[in-house]
């Protein structure tokens, strides 16, 4: 599809869980990505099976794919623009099979990479000021470059767990020129006030706003209890940009066991709350399956 990014769409759900409920392992520290290295046309029907439950969006697998987890992970660093080319054609065909849609590029946090949890503590271990900043910034790059390249519809950076790292990739994009629509979202710390980090996400926005191409702010992978109040806070309408919502299902990740531990507390009628907090980009993380994408109001 080659028409601009819409403002009010049902995204999809949990990729990686789907891909696990399918039979996949994912045991490694590569997620999804590690699928895609042995069978691209498994990552292709999984997203077909949330476009076929009504997302109108195939968010690509791309969310723990860098050079830097690669080479955690004891993979050439080379392999890396194959693979996110293989993320987005394995996107663009369950697409293009569904017949209607849009890919968004995946851009997961720093924490992601080194699959230890981090993402959802901010505790990153990176030097203050502008030497961590250009730490963080280097290892965005590639990946913000090659989606880009690729020709995605839209970009997700995704899973946000503190400002500084909102900071560093509206620096790159800008620095770019990108032009790509873009949202930001973050994974607050219980109770949807502040970032993981500890900053107000009522200060997130106008952050956001300051590149260019910003389409929406909002948060993921979160329980969906937090997202209303969230949204309220980061209160998108202010600074022209939609909220966008995809909580988890409100289990939550060990990532030492690497399983999920607790109860679901998926409630597809709180969707209603979500929109008046402002999201019209709306659907599910880590958890959240085809079935519960279809019953979302559509």
């Amino acid at each position: 599809m080659t028409d601009a990014f819409p403002t009010s769409a049902v995204l999809d759900g949990g990729l990686a869980t789907q891909l696990e409920a399918m039979g996949h392992d994912l045991s490694s520290s590569l997620w999804s990505a590690s699928v895609l290295r042995i069978d691209p046309a498994a990552i292709t029907a999984a997203h077909r099976s949330f476009f076929d439950a009504g997302a109108q969006v195939a968010t690509t697998a791309t969310y723990q794919l860098t050079p830097d987890s690669l080479s955690r992970a004891g993979m050439p660093r080379a392999d890396f623009a194959p693979l996110l080319t293989l993320a987005v054609a394995a996107a663009r065909q369950a697409r293009d099979e569904h017949g209607s849609g849009w890919v968004v590029g995946s851009v997961g946090p720093y924490g992601a990479s080194r699959a230890d949890g981090s993402e959802y503590t901010g505790a990153y271990d990176l030097p203050r000021g502008e030497e961590g900043q250009a730490i963080l910034r280097a290892h965005h790059r590639e990946r913000l470059v090659a989606l880009i390249e690729a020709g995605v519809d839209a970009l997700a950076v995704e899973t946000l767990p503190t400002a500084r790292e909102l900071e560093a990739v509206v620096a790159e994009l800008n620095s770019m020129g990108a032009t790509t629509p873009t949202w930001f979202a973050f994974t607050p710390a219980p109770g949807g006030r502040t970032t993981r980090t500890g900053e107000p996400l009522a200060d997130l926005a106008a952050l956001a706003a300051a590149h260019p191409a910003t389409l929406a702010v909002g948060v993921n992978c979160c329980p969906p209890e937090d997202v209303a109040t969230a949204l309220t806070d980061l209160d998108p309408a202010a600074y022209e940009l939609t909220g966008v919502a995809y909580p988890n299902s409100g289990e939550t990740w060990d990532a030492v066991a690497r399983q999920w531990r607790g109860e679901a507390q998926w409630d597809e009628g709180a969707v209603s709350d979500w929109r008046r907090a402002g999201a019209t980009l709306i659907g599910g993380c880590c958890r959240v399956f085809p079935d519960q994408i279809a019953r979302l109001p559509h």
